[in-house]
């Protein structure tokens, strides 16, 4: 049987390493050979999922990262590659003819939909007529004056780049979000007052909707609300990115509103898409953030579900994986909204078990 040798880059994260478990669970149920090469930059963490084989790269940002990948390639034979964090799939995404002329096969929307920012989805949204919160784009400190006598109080200030609410706080004054400004210029965080934006507080629910797309073709949806945050006792904001708790919904409102988010960030949707959605207190919802990535459970709730009803049919990453070598068409799977039964609540901490590892003999022992 020839075996499907795959890529995954940032192998070590929380969200590689549910990938990395969702492909194992869906070869072993299919009786698929499957051999998954994890890299990651970090020496600690990239002995936390099941690999065949692992290798340490250098970091996104550095110059030989892609060339390190293509020498992965050609050294292990890769048929797909999986660029796991938003920030490397990114700068595959800018050197796919790079890795197709090697002959290996990715599943990435285009690169100006993958890590966009802030303002660029905003403006995406206003120009679809997809609601979002109002929004004031800050150039100087007159700005956070104006911005609170056009939208009131409170509001969120956010960074303008990244995820996982990055440095977001909820400000009742001008005085609080030019203090907070202030600490992160100083502190280094950011370069300048412009890498900010104040918008409308949306105080409600807290929902994520997950897609898969091929070639415009919707092949599947999700939709669940985040309940609980992980040590959200340490957090100023009380969010720290991924939730620990979350139930799925089916809302016709919220998966037709995702959906529109998907469009309006990309006309030919290809590959996976989050997009975060928060209401008011009245319930009025409005899109926050769309990427051409995972949310970091997206191939966490597959495999669980994959797991109690023995049905790949549930397993994203691995319907991902299939549609992205050609082993199964856009046609066969089908279109499913919904994918998940509603109702079901998934509790965690710490998905990666526990490994203890011996660095001056390099051995490690999964113990969990």
């Amino acid at each position: 049987m020839q075996s499907n040798r795959v890529l995954l880059t940032g192998s070590g994260g929380i969200g590689g390493v549910n990938f990395a478990r969702a492909l194992n669970f869906g070869a072993k149920l299919n009786k698929l050979d499957l051999f998954i090469l994890g890299t990651d930059f970090n020496d600690y963490y990239i002995k936390l999922p099941k690999l065949d084989a692992a290798e340490k790269t250098p970091r996104h940002s550095d110059p030989y990262f892609v060339g390190r990948l293509k020498e992965l390639i050609r050294k292990y034979k890769i048929d797909f590659v999986h660029p796991n964090p938003s920030s490397e799939a990114k700068v595959v995404a800018e050197h796919l003819l790079e890795f197709k002329r090697l002959g290996t096969k990715t599943f990435l929307p285009k690169v100006e939909s993958i890590s966009p920012s802030k303002e660029f989805i905003w403006k995406c949204m206003r120009d679809h007529d997809v609601p979002v919160p109002d929004a004031y784009f800050l150039s100087n400190h007159e700005d956070i004056k104006a911005a609170f006598k056009m939208m009131g109080t409170p509001l969120w200030i956010r960074a303008k780049e990244g995820a996982g609410a990055r440095l977001s706080l909820k400000v009742a004054s001008p005085k609080e979000a030019e203090l907070w400004i202030s600490l992160n210029l100083i502190q280094g965080r950011v370069r300048s007052m412009k890498d900010f934006v104040l918008q409308e507080y949306f105080g409600g629910r807290d929902i994520a909707f997950d897609s898969l797309w091929f070639d415009g073709k919707l092949i599947s949806s999700s939709t669940r609300v985040r309940l609980e945050y992980p040590m959200k006792h340490i957090s100023l904001t009380g969010l720290t990115g991924t939730p620990s708790v979350a139930r799925i919904i089916h809302e016709e409102k919220l998966t037709k509103l995702g959906i529109e988010s998907v469009k309006a960030l990309d006309r030919k949707p290809h590959g996976f898409y989050s997009t975060d959605i928060k209401e008011d207190d009245s319930g009025n919802s409005a899109i926050t953030e769309v990427d051409g990535k995972w949310h970091t459970t997206a191939s966490l709730w597959g495999y669980a579900l994959a797991k109690v009803r023995q049905d790949n049919s549930f397993n994203i990453a691995f319907t991902y994986l299939q549609l992205g070598l050609g082993q199964k068409s856009p046609k066969e799977y089908g279109t499913h909204q919904d994918l998940y039964p509603e109702g079901f609540t998934m509790i965690r901490q710490m998905d990666s078990g526990v490994v203890l590892s011996d660095q001056e003999n390099r051995r490690s022992w999964q113990i969990l």
